[in-house]
């Protein structure tokens, strides 16, 4: 069996960090599995669906380096829906019914007063011919639900969650097409999926009462049932469902600064006991990643860690993965020189005005100011080819006795103005012998 998994999302917004998990997990799933990784966009939803999202949501896998190998649109198989749906009313697997929105509620609420479920009753399955003909003629249109096996109890092995359960009998029978003739989620999914060889379906636990429907529904249409993962959803560093989870997307991640391997190393791990580790290259998240390492506990989205994580994995990245984002002139050895000290490939363009000046050093201690004119003499002397740093620091400290921070700090100090930074030894051959002179004569 080649295994074959769907992201589905609707392009009426772009993608946050949860749809982001959800893509990536199906994407991992595939590829651990030597499968394919499909894109379906769920634009039924015609009002709200738009192209400049489609787009986004494209734009953002390929950031992610999630890339799909095929993608399909709902809105272009309208005809196979109309066609699967005339077959099951024709098997009596769906029904029209016609009660409005507000009768719909006014049970439910009755129901609710009696201490019962709220299951719909079937009453326009009593409905005869000439029952519907008038209600039509009235100008009502029917909305049509699928009508469940209430003798059946649903059941199936979920991959994270393990064995589920469910009787049919306190499930209402889901509306699948509104009145209007547009679709609901719950159908259109499931024709796609058997049409299209899903062997898994890798969504959030929200979904584990529509997997129970959308089973029967498999099994009306005589299609193979997909094996199932439902995720525990992500929750925000505060321990609690976040509503800012729903707003962070790839813009804020790309606007942080953060890094796409970042994103993926941590989204992969999130919900498993396994650690978090800076993989630059996703082959090991590929190779370890199984369903059944994750919890059914909440996932805890913390921004604090993925910019530590970000920062580990910034300090891996070669100077190819990232010249196009450098300012001109820093070079592999320029970029080997400051990426330990980096967050941010952003933050090289800081470092790099160091490198080329003018900087704004702090004001010399009385006792540094003839120190730093010794350092310039010897400077001026140094083979510069080599290694200036070890050898000027050398002839310092045998010629002023001075040593550690009262050796190494005037001398950062009046090279760099910081008195943090990268390695002197990597950074002085970058600063240069001419402004290094001038820097220290100005000390």
């Amino acid at each position: 069996m080649t295994v074959i998994t769907r992201f589905a999302p609707s392009p009426t917004g772009t993608l946050h960090v949860g749809n982001l998990r959800t893509a990536l997990h199906n994407w991992l799933f595939a590829r651990r599995h030597g499968g394919r990784f499909l894109l379906r966009i769920d634009d039924t939803d015609g009002a709200r669906s738009e192209e400049r999202f489609v787009e986004a949501i494209r734009a953002d896998l390929a950031w992610m380096g999630l890339t799909p190998d095929a993608e399909e649109r709902q809105s272009a198989r309208f005809d196979r829906y109309e066609a699967r749906l005339a077959q099951l009313v024709a098997d009596g697997r769906v029904y029209p019914a016609y009660e409005t929105a507000q009768e719909l509620e006014l049970k439910r609420k009755v129901l609710l007063g009696r201490g019962l479920p709220p299951v719909y009753d079937r009453a326009a399955l009593a409905l005869s011919d000439a029952d519907r003909a008038a209600l039509e003629a009235e100008g009502l249109r029917p909305h049509w639900r699928f009508k469940l096996d209430h003798e059946a109890a649903i059941a199936w092995d979920d991959l994270v969650r393990g064995p589920q359960r469910f009787e049919a009998k306190l499930l209402s029978d889901p509306v699948v097409r509104r009145a209007d003739g547009s679709w609901l989620y719950l159908l259109p999914s499931v024709i796609d999926d058997i049409d299209m060889g899903v062997t898994h379906v890798v969504r959030g636990e929200d979904h584990v009462s529509n997997t129970a429907t959308q089973i029967q529904m498999f099994d009306a249409l005589s299609g193979a049932v997909p094996a199932f993962a439902h995720e525990a959803l992500l929750t925000g560093a505060e321990g609690k469902l976040s509503k800012r989870l729903g707003s962070l997307g790839i813009d804020h991640f790309r606007a942080a600064g953060i890094e796409p391997e970042a994103l993926i190393a941590l989204l992969a791990r999130l919900g498993t006991s396994d650690p978090v580790e800076p993989f630059a290259d996703p082959a090991p998240l590929v190779a370890a990643f199984d369903f059944a390492r994750f919890g059914r506990a909440p996932a805890r989205f913390d921004e604090a860690e993925l910019a530590q994580l970000n920062a580990r994995i910034v300090h891996q990245l070669g100077h190819d993965r990232v010249a196009d984002r450098l300012p001109a002139g820093i070079d592999a050895t320029g970029w080997e020189a400051i990426r330990p000290n980096l967050n941010t490939v952003a933050e090289a363009a800081d470092w790099w005005a160091v490198v080329e000046g003018p900087i704004s050093a702090p004001p010399v201690a009385d006792e540094d100011r003839s120190f730093l004119g010794q350092a310039r003499t010897v400077a001026e002397t140094l083979d510069w080819s080599a290694d200036p740093w070890r050898a000027l620091t050398d002839a310092l400290k045998a010629t002023t006795d001075r040593k550690g921070k009262a050796l190494f700090l005037p001398l950062r100090r009046a090279l760099t103005g910081r008195d943090h930074g990268p390695d002197m030894a990597a950074l002085l051959p970058l600063i240069g012998k001419d402004r290094a002179l001038a820097r220290l004569e100005a000390g």
